[in-house]
């Protein structure tokens, strides 16, 4: 079997390809996923938001033992209970696709610490929003941006007689 390889034909194209690339090996990683359905004969309890929290720490010593960095990075950010389901929120598709990686062991760490039977661990994307205010284009703005978090630049400016355009 061979593979064909498309050449991109300027950067916009170059960004579509990755982002196809990226969407076909989420698909494929969610298809080879097989839904962990481990009957967990313990005695059974339904896991709560006090329970997660309770074994949440362990479950982050865990990953820190094996050198975990990015899977420490996804259980660093926004965790929900809603009802039987434990909901990651990641950013972006890297993030997303090794959170489908890590969810059977993530299920298996809290059934058996927190000595519970089912719950579903569901990935939610949270795309980060750019606002138009980090957009900094020029030298004055740049510079107004820094007066507005460090006052002590305007006296400078004023004492020294300091200009961004030259």
């Amino acid at each position: 079997m061979q593979k064909t390889i498309s050449i991109p034909k300027n950067l916009g194209h170059t960004k579509q390809l990755a982002d196809q690339k990226a969407k076909n090996e989420i698909q494929q990683a969610k298809s080879n996923e097989s839904e962990e359905v481990v009957e967990v004969k313990i005695e059974g309890r339904d896991l709560t938001q006090d329970i997660l929290d309770q074994v949440f720490p362990q479950v982050r010593e865990h990953f820190q033992k094996l050198g975990k960095s990015m899977e420490l990075a996804i259980l660093g950010q926004s965790i929900k209970m809603n009802s039987n389901t434990v909901i990651l929120e990641v950013m972006g598709h890297v993030q997303e696709e090794i959170a489908l990686k890590m969810k059977p062991e993530l299920v298996r760490i809290i059934r058996e610490l927190g000595e519970v039977n089912h719950f579903k661990v569901e990935v939610e994307i949270k795309e980060e929003l750019e606002s138009e205010r980090n957009k900094l284009y020029t030298s004055t703005d740049k510079f107004n941006f820094l007066k507005e978090k460090h006052a002590a630049l305007g006296e400078f400016q004023r004492r020294f007689g300091l200009e961004t355009d030259f």
